[in-house]
């Protein structure tokens, strides 16, 4: 039995964001991703439109706060952004990249873009 290495990582886990996505210029239905873990640099989840949970796997890159992931449907790319508002003790996640479609999704072969966001409260504000 292998156990991960245990790592401090700026990317909130588990968590749920809110997920918005578009293909081709069209927007998709708006989602949910959930990060079950991040360990040894590798991320589990899923992903969440129209209330059916699609697994992913992924990778997590601290050094460059790079996320790739895939779902049966798409693969995704994108950068973590960090921002403080302690006026409301919030730490704001950003998470915003590019997808592309895979078979066997009827949009197989295009390219579109995702955002995603989640919050958690500052400790020791206020």
């Amino acid at each position: 039995m292998t156990i991960g290495q245990v790592t401090k990582v700026s990317i909130p886990y588990p968590s749920t964001w809110n997920l918005h996505a578009s293909v081709g210029g069209r927007p998709l239905t708006s989602g949910t991703l959930h990060i079950t873990a991040v360990v040894n640099n590798k991320i589990s989840g899923a992903v969440n439109y129209r209330g059916t949970l699609i697994p992913i796997q992924g990778y997590w890159n601290e050094n460059t706060k790079q996320i790739t992931f895939d779902s049966p449907y798409a693969s995704y790319v994108g950068n973590l952004t960090i921002f403080d508002e302690p006026q409301i003790a919030v730490r704001h996640y950003v998470l915003r990249g590019s997808l592309i479609m895979k078979p066997p999704s009827i949009r197989a072969g295009e390219r579109g873009t995702w955002v995603a966001t989640t919050d958690i409260r500052l400790t020791g504000q206020m």
